[in-house]
């Protein structure tokens, strides 16, 4: 994920809804540049957050499309 404006809204997504951590996010941000797997997901799958998390965070990435 590179440093773009929807990215940083992206990040401060996570963090107001959920409540996230910048290590959580770390975390999945460092999985994610190393085999480019979609950030939603891994969050999902490092148990950052639950899948009504994850559908909120694909309807949020929908809308900003």
């Amino acid at each position: 994920m590179t440093n773009s404006q929807s990215d940083v809204k992206f990040i401060d997504f996570l963090q107001n809804e959920f409540a996230l951590s910048t290590v959580d996010i770390g975390v999945a941000l460092r999985k994610h540049e190393l085999d480019n797997s979609p950030l939603a997901m891994l969050l999902w799958q490092y148990g950052l957050v639950d899948i009504e998390q994850l559908e909120r965070i694909f309807d949020w990435l929908e809308d900003q499309s």
